[in-house]
């Protein structure tokens, strides 16, 4: 793990980020699953944000991890 603090902050944040969506995913797959097909559409919705995001941000982690080493 880098020693810069930020670097630090944003990994935990993006795994962080990471548990909620995979909750969140479980949780309206359950909700799909009870009948409730527009609200569990919305969670997909919402999902595929953080999904279409997440390779940016693992880029410049990624990134940022490597400059904190040079």
């Amino acid at each position: 793990m880098p020693s810069d603090p930020m670097i630090v902050l944003l990994y935990r944040l993006n795994e962080n980020s990471n548990a909620i969506a995979s909750a969140v995913e479980e949780i309206g797959q359950w909700i799909d699953q009870r009948g409730s097909t527009d609200v569990s559409g919305r969670v997909e919705q919402y999902l595929g944000v953080l999904e279409e995001n997440s390779e940016m941000v693992a880029e410049c982690l990624a990134e940022l991890l490597f400059r904190s080493q040079s």
